[in-house]
């Protein structure tokens, strides 16, 4: 690939994309790294203060939907790569809204898919040197059974795996699991995911799928399981958990997945899907206990003070048991894996939000608490 290049980074402003702005900024200063974002509620330019005034760095406010400023962008800027991350992302918001899921995360990216290939199409070397980066979910594959729920030995290490760390199951993704997607979330970026392999197949666009599993660390929005209930635990309120607490999540610190993103995007081989995971299956009960325990510390309380705030809510609808993903072709083709133990991650995660307050009270105020209040009342 070219040295000088210019990259669209959509949902820059995001939790996974501002942590991938970030380290192609600075890693790559002779980059022209654009970050287009819509600023929606999970979108915040306060995630990127450190690197806004970078020379090699610009923002662009606008929707994915907008296929002729896209193509516009696309011709001013002279784009030659798209790592594409903006999408509606949390599954309870997709079962009360699947149109805004099926607009943004569908035809969203079907609207940069084709100004891309316009625009390549256009000059005279084509396709040469150009990449079409799309980031999915393992919520796409479906769910897996958890038939030791007791948790068995895994059957694969990285320097990140801890000891005494679990599988839940025999069974794991792979990059040739079939899809049976099962929220509209899922359904909606399995039906992505299908649209950029089929650019690769019908055009000859040079495409790359990765699924990853769950991602946690500073800038989340606090929808998420982690630092929604860093806050709450921080606030003295209820711990909504689903069910009994034991559906089972791999989990991955985002700065792990944002250099998968910067060693795929580089190495990858066109037209191939990656599985990025974590190595790293908790329950979410158990997970819970761990940040309660972690969080009371760090302030100060004594031990298993928060733990009367743990309150079971009726579950998801559709809520799958199980996902692990078995990323062992990232490690094998590409070198990469997983840098942070599960408990230093959640150390580290719980920590900055802990240090950063001003953050998280500026997102949880106003229309947040409306969303809050909506979302778990009656159950």
């Amino acid at each position: 690939m070219n040295s000088k290049r210019s990259i669209v980074i959509t949902g820059g402003a995001g939790f996974i994309g501002s942590h991938v702005v970030r380290l192609f900024v600075n890693k790559y200063p002779e980059y022209n790294i654009i970050n287009l974002d819509k600023l929606t509620y999970a979108g915040n330019l306060a995630n990127l203060k450190d690197i806004e005034d970078k020379p090699n760095y610009k923002f662009v406010k606008m929707d994915i939907c907008d296929f002729e400023a896209f193509y516009q962008l696309m011709q001013d800027e002279k784009v030659d790569g798209i790592i594409h991350l903006a999408a509606e992302s949390h599954v309870d918001r997709s079962i009360k809204d699947p149109f805004t899921f099926a607009k943004t995360n569908v035809m969203g990216t079907l609207s940069l898919l084709q100004a891309a290939k316009l625009y390549w199409e256009s000059l005279p070397e084509k396709y040469e040197g150009k990449r079409f980066y799309h980031i999915s979910t393992d919520e796409v594959y479906g769910a897996l059974e958890m038939n030791h729920p007791e948790g068995i030995e895994p059957p694969f290490k990285t320097v990140a795996s801890s000891e005494g760390h679990k599988a839940y199951g025999d069974e794991f993704f792979y990059e040739t699991t079939k899809y049976n997607p099962h929220s509209p979330y899922s359904a909606s970026k399995a039906s992505s995911d299908h649209f950029v392999r089929a650019y690769h197949d019908t055009y000859g666009m040079p495409t790359i799928v990765t699924n990853c599993s769950n991602n946690y660390g500073p800038y989340q929005f606090p929808e998420k399981l982690i630092p929604l209930f860093i806050n709450n635990i921080r606030h003295g309120k209820a711990l909504p958990v689903y069910g009994k607490g034991e559906n089972v999540r791999d989990w991955l610190f985002v700065e792990d997945h944002a250099r998968a993103i910067d060693v795929i995007f580089h190495e990858g081989k066109t037209a191939e899907t990656y599985n990025i995971g974590g190595f790293n299956e908790w329950k979410n009960i158990d997970l819970i206990k761990v940040m309660i325990k972690t969080v009371d510390r760090l302030l100060g309380n004594p031990e298993g003070t928060s733990d009367k705030l743990i309150t079971y809510v009726t579950d998801r609808l559709g809520h799958d048991a199980r996902y692990a993903i078995d990323s062992t072709k990232l490690q094998k083709e590409l070198g990469w894996e997983p840098s942070l133990q599960f408990e230093e991650g959640i150390e580290k995660t719980v920590r900055w939000y802990l240090d950063h307050q001003e953050w998280m009270d500026n997102i949880t105020s106003g229309d947040y608490e409306k969303y809050y209040e909506d979302m778990y009342k009656g159950r």
